[in-house]
C-alpha cells in the first residue's frame, strides 16, 4: 500500500554483504579456460549476478554445444569452494542487518547462491540471529533477471511485494526487482557503477553496507513507499 513503511528488507547476498563477485569472476574465467573457451574477466565481470544458465548464455551465445556445461559448472563450484574459508563480509554488513531488524524490519536474504554455498555465506556474515528468512538457487526455477527469487522470498517470509525494498548490487537484481515493482536499492561494492545501477532503475545507490547503514534514516528502506 502506498505510503506505508517498508515490513521487510530483501537482501541479495553475493556482492551486496560478502564480497564474493570477483572470486566468481575468477572461477568462471578459470572454468572457462579449461575447456577453451575463454573469455575477457570484464566481460565475465558483467554477468556475475545472473545464473550459470543464463551466465553461460550470455557469455557463449544461447545457440552453444552445450555439452561442456556441467563441466564448467562442477569447474566454477570446485575452485569457487576453495575461498569458502576466505569469505569476507563487505564493511558493516552484519551492522546493517541488525539496524534493519532494529527499526522492525524483517531481514530476508534472498540469494540465489547454490544450496551448498549458503552455508558458507551465513557463517562470513555472523548475523544468522536477525535473519528471518534465507532462500537458495533450489527456490527459483529461473535465475535473475527474472524474478523468481524474489517471488520465493516473499512467498517463505509472507510478506507481499507492496511493503518491502530489495537491496542488490547488479543490474540483474534491479531489473528482477523492477519485474515485481519492488523497489530495488543498489551497492556498487560488486563493482557495477552508479551510474549504471541508477540506470537500470535502482531508486537509491550507496557504496556499500556501510554507507547504507549511515543513511539508514534517510533511505528508501525506512521511507513510506
Amino acid at each position: 500500500m502506498a505510503n506505508e513503511q517498508p515490513q521487510g528488507v530483501l537482501f541479495d547476498v553475493d556482492g551486496t554483504l560478502v564480497d564474493t563477485t570477483y572470486l566468481h569472476t575468477v572461477s568462471w574465467w578459470e572454468a572457462l579456460r579449461q575447456v577453451d573457451r575463454p573469455v575477457p574477466m570484464a566481460t565475465v565481470h558483467r554477468s556475475i549476478g545472473m545464473g550459470s544458465d543464463k551466465l553461460l548464455d550470455h557469455l557463449l551465445g544461447p545457440e552453444r554445444d552445450r555439452d561442456d556445461d556441467p563441466k564448467l559448472r562442477d569447474a566454477h563450484d570446485t575452485l569457487y569452494t576453495e575461498y569458502w574459508e576466505r569469505l569476507t563480509p563487505l564493511p558493516r554488513a552484519a551492522d546493517l542487518l541488525r539496524a534493519c531488524a532494529e527499526q522492525g524490519l524483517r531481514v530476508v536474504l534472498a540469494t540465489s547462491a547454490a544450496e551448498h554455498e549458503v552455508g558458507a555465506l551465513l557463517r562470513a556474515l555472523k548475523a544468522d540471529d536477525v535473519v528471518d528468512t534465507v532462500t537458495s538457487s533450489a527456490d527459483a526455477q529461473e535465475s535473475k533477471p527474472a524474478p523468481d527469487i524474489l517471488e520465493a522470498a516473499l512467498e517463505q517470509s509472507g510478506l507481499s511485494a507492496e511493503r518491502v525494498v530489495f537491496v542488490g548490487d547488479s543490474v540483474w537484481d534491479v531489473a528482477a526487482a523492477g519485474k515485481l515493482d519492488i523497489p530495488c536499492v543498489g551497492l556498487t561494492c560488486g563493482g557495477t557503477s552508479r551510474g549504471e545501477l541508477a540506470g537500470a532503475g535502482a531508486v537509491a545507490v550507496y557504496d556499500d553496507p556501510a554507507a547504507l547503514l549511515a543513511e539508514l534514516a534517510n533511505s528508501p528502506l525506512t521511507r513510506p513507499r
